[in-house]
């Protein structure tokens, strides 16, 4: 499903979230004890998976849209490498179109830098927030920019501002029974505020419970820029 401009802007319904549980009178304020327990949660919960995930294989596809209209699709195998860090292999390189000469096709290479650029900043963003980092949770938690709302079927919200610059807000939805991340919408920008961004990610669960990130999208309004990443055909 597509998302459209800003409607990524519920990051500014990622806090109003709140006062929505509170109007259906299930959210409810808890002690920061009991947020600092739930971080602890949400983080050994990312360790498992990021363990887990260590014997798998898997698919990346990643789709950047201008204005609407696809520019660019890649396709990457993934996997852990030694070091702990994800190696891609490149299965499916970004299609490039037949340069234009003359002062037209200037114009077009000229473009395609400056988004090219935009893209690594973007990208450079993204590392940012995904994975989540407990340590930054934290960090918030004890400056008194977290809270923790009690949600229905055992889910709770953690939300937090200035997780990673100034500013920014970042809510995490995490299952309690399951003991997984459920999603995460953040709301952040490149450079000033003014080129806001937001980032909505969605997590889902193997057979054998290790819980990953199968779908991010990061809208950048002021751009009309799409980056859709999906990850899939997980195999050991």
């Amino acid at each position: 499903m597509r998302i459209g401009s800003y409607q990524l802007n519920t990051a500014a319904g990622l806090m109003s979230l709140v006062l929505f549980g509170a109007s259906l009178g299930w959210a409810q304020e808890v002690s920061s004890e009991k947020l600092n327990a739930w971080v602890s949660e949400v983080k050994e919960s990312i360790a498992q998976s990021k363990e887990s995930l260590r014997q798998y294989t898997w698919v990346e596809t990643t789709e950047i849209s201008l204005k609407g209209d696809v520019k660019s699709l890649k396709q990457n195998d993934c996997r852990y490498g030694p070091d702990g860090t994800v190696q891609k292999t490149p299965t499916i390189a970004p299609s490039e179109q037949k340069k234009k000469r003359g002062l037209r096709g200037k114009i077009v290479e000229g473009k395609k830098e400056e988004l090219g650029d935009y893209m690594e900043r973007a990208a450079s963003l993204v590392k940012r927030y995904v994975p989540p980092d407990p340590s930054n949770m934290q960090s918030a938690m004890r400056a008194g920019k977290g809270t923790l709302q009690l949600a229905p079927e055992g889910k709770v919200v953690l939300a937090f501002r200035d997780y990673d610059k100034p500013g920014d807000e970042f809510v995490l939805t995490f299952d309690g029974p399951g003991r997984r991340i459920d999603g995460v919408k953040v709301r952040s920008y490149l450079g000033e505020p003014e080129d806001a961004v937001g980032l909505n990610l969605t997590f889902s669960n193997l057979p054998d419970g290790t819980n990953y990130l199968s779908e991010s999208l990061l809208d950048a309004p002021a751009q009309k820029v799409q980056i859709k990443t999906i990850n899939f055909g997980h195999q050991k």
